[in-house]
């Protein structure tokens, strides 16, 4: 980065959580790489109301706290770029001392008006403080460039995604609008694009002629922990499938862009959701299954149901756990299926992509699991990230016995590159104006009108069946009948790589 180029960063909610796991160290991880502007300042703004000695110790300790890089010499250095200024963020009149607060700042550290405005915040805030900022001229670019970077949810449903669309465009451009998901800033999810698109072997295979069924997991470990009160107004629907999961398909099923700009690349991430076969009304109840976890012992430890966390509604009937199966209706993928599922409270924490290659048309040898022993390319985005290939090969001895091999690959082995965390990369790319990773206006829309039937289905259809599932296994049973092959089940992943089983250890 020049040392001509200047930055004063906005961080609204700055004394929310947020800011001190995630925010802050990754800024600080990026000052000590020298990958910050020279003239840099960070403006925290909040309802508490705060010095900025006070800010700038609370800054410190969250840093040496939460740190994502291990040299903490250069912390004096980087705090004393920090400064707070108290606002009511639905109050217009707060923000006239917010505006005099960063000119002042741009005078006194010469810098120009290159601004990004970061919405740590409830959602129901995006729409407003956008408003507010640009009320007093702070979405104006003749002084440099201004943008906002927006958390998810982008809305609760359609209708409140148009809303907010409506609300953010009142104002701003696109090309200001940087909506984060901190999935798509992660080095293995970036690693599917190098994966299919710098590797020969794979283009004519990732086809319908080849692939069988695509299949991508995200399963967490933890139930809802504090977040009762929200979760019980999102559910895995809204809080995972819309934005992260599908984000995923996308990647895992888009055509090859014509370059690396970030206009290409997201092209062709839209023509996929524009693909997306649309849910009928009848097929929700086949095509879809959600499921609530329930009490259940673990080690020895009783683990309350979703109903018994602090928040929750007793009678609640929002989903904790949610699979999918549905096409994607283009030359490549028409008629294979794509299987996603996520939930909370299963065996271990895990996201992963599954590649699952067509068996040979003809049987020569026998091998355990028929059609399941198929070959696999298993895509590992979190934990113990790499790549795995699982083939066949004939077991020692007299006869052609064949059993499934792995052969694979761990990001841990490159011991000597450090992976920066999905905030680092993403705020770096924010400050670079590299939109490539952060979702378009448009990609928000579809994604939400496709899914559109199924939350409509599972709120009014009182037959929507709602399945429970002890916690600590893989869901509801009736999951496995998604796939319809009666020789096919999903791959059930280990907190290893390389390891398979239903039983694996949370």
């Amino acid at each position: 980065m020049s040392e001509d180029d200047s930055l004063i960063y906005v961080i609204f909610g700055a004394s929310g959580d947020l800011t001190k796991r995630k925010l802050v160290p990754a800024l600080y991880s990026l000052f000590v790489q020298k990958l910050l502007p020279e003239k840099f300042a960070l403006l925290g703004a909040s309802r508490s109301q705060l010095t900025d000695d006070e800010f700038r110790t609370a800054m410190k300790s969250a840093i040496l706290e939460f740190k994502e890089i291990d040299d903490t010499s250069e912390i004096e250095a980087f705090v004393q770029k920090l400064h707070y200024t108290s606002l009511k963020f639905d109050d217009g009149a707060t923000y006239v001392p917010l505006k005099e607060r960063i000119e002042k700042l741009r005078e006194q550290k010469n810098i120009n008006g290159n601004t990004i405005f970061y919405l740590s915040t409830p959602p129901s805030l995006y729409g407003i403080i956008p408003q507010h900022l640009a009320s007093i001229g702070l979405n104006n670019q003749a002084d440099g460039w201004k943008r906002i970077i927006i958390e998810k949810p982008f809305g609760y449903d359609l209708e409140s995604a148009i809303q907010l669309k409506d609300q953010l465009l009142c104002d701003w451009v696109e090309e200001q609008l940087y909506r984060i998901d901190h999935y798509l800033g992660k080095e293995t999810v970036q690693n599917l694009l190098v994966t299919r698109f710098s590797n020969g072997i794979f283009e004519p295979l990732w086809n319908r002629n080849y692939i069988h069924h695509v299949e991508i997991t995200s399963a967490e470990s933890i139930g809802v922990e504090q977040r009762g009160g929200y979760y019980e107004t999102s559910g895995a629907l809204r809080d995972m499938v819309q934005n992260h999961l599908l984000q995923v398909v996308a990647i895992t099923a888009m055509e090859s862009p014509s370059s690396l700009e970030p206009g290409a690349i997201r092209n062709e991430i839209l023509k996929v959701f524009q693909s997306l076969r649309p849910f009928k009304k009848e097929d929700v109840k086949y095509n879809t299954i959600r499921g609530q976890y329930l009490t259940s012992h673990i080690k020895g430890e009783a683990i309350p149901g979703y109903r018994e966390e602090n928040g929750v509604n007793p009678d609640s009937l929002t989903e904790t756990y949610a699979a999918l199966k549905f096409y994607i209706d283009n030359w490549r993928w028409g008629g294979v299926p794509f299987y996603i599922r996520t939930g909370k409270r299963l065996p271990t924490r895990v996201t992963e992509v599954v590649i699952h290659f067509k068996a040979t048309p003809h049987f020569l040898f026998s091998q355990d699991g028929g059609n399941s022993a198929s070959n696999k390319l298993v895509i590992r985005i979190q934990p113990d990230e790499g790549i795995l290939l699982k083939f066949g090969m004939k077991t020692p001895g007299a006869g052609f016995e064949v059993q499934t091999v792995n052969m694979d690959f761990h990001y841990s082995d490159l011991a000597h590159q450090r992976i920066p965390s999905a905030y680092e990369r993403l705020i770096y790319d924010s400050i670079k104006g590299d939109s490539t990773l952060f979702a378009r206006t448009e990609e928000v829309l579809e994604a939400w009108k496709f899914l559109s039937p199924v939350i409509d289905c599972w709120k009014n259809e009182h037959d929507a069946p709602l399945y429970g599932y002890p916690s600590g296994t893989w869901g509801p049973e009736t999951a496995d009948s998604l796939i319809e092959d009666k020789n096919i089940t999903w791959r059930y992943p280990c907190k290893n790589l390389s390891d398979d089983g239903i039983y694996c250890e949370l």
